[in-house]
């Protein structure tokens, strides 16, 4: 089973075989991706190795989600909840738009200013690059807002004196002078 790039056509032909093979009765599942997936299947990043999502899934999921994985030689967690631990306290399901509605899975996509919220926790040089590609489409107009936002999502998280000045540089790289306040 190999790792491999998937870009937004093939998330969305993954994830909807994966609620094609769902037995026709029972409750429906609800998925919820985040990450560099859901920006593929926007088309604003170029491919994936995975599909993230923010919530754990149960056992008939999980094995439906492995064969897709064998038929397709994709790694067993392509589809996974690895970004569970990140899930921000602010999270309202009710914000998220419906990607797919299948009889007995529903796919969500977060809002983009909460997966711009989940990396910017995270930060690592790919999570920058995303959040630059993301910035557009945040809706943020300062960085005294994203800093409030980052801080309601992760109030546990330590002070950073210089978190609006990161903020303000991932703009900056984004191609817009963001003030501040």
């Amino acid at each position: 089973m190999a790792v491999r790039p998937l870009d937004g056509a093939a998330i969305r032909a993954l994830v909807g075989e994966v609620g094609d093979r769902l037995a026709p009765a029972g409750p429906q599942h609800v998925v919820v991706i985040v990450g560099g997936s859901l920006l593929a299947w926007h088309d604003l990043r170029d491919s994936t190795e995975d599909v993230d999502r923010i919530q754990r899934f149960g056992d008939e999921l999980r094995v439906v989600i492995a064969s897709v994985a064998m038929e397709h030689d994709l790694a067993p967690d392509w589809l996974n909840a690895n970004a569970a631990m990140f899930t921000p306290a602010s999270f309202d399901r009710r914000m998220c738009t419906a990607l797919l509605d299948r009889p007995r899975l529903l796919v969500l996509g977060a809002r983009i200013r909460d997966v711009f919220i989940i990396k910017l926790y995270r930060a690592a040089p790919n999570d920058v690059a995303d959040m630059i590609v993301m910035w557009p489409h945040t809706g943020f107009a300062s960085a005294r807002e994203v800093v409030e936002a980052f801080y309601e999502a992760y109030p546990l998280a330590p002070d950073d004196e210089f978190l609006d000045e990161f903020v303000i540089g991932i703009a900056a790289r984004a191609g817009l002078e963001l003030p501040k306040d």
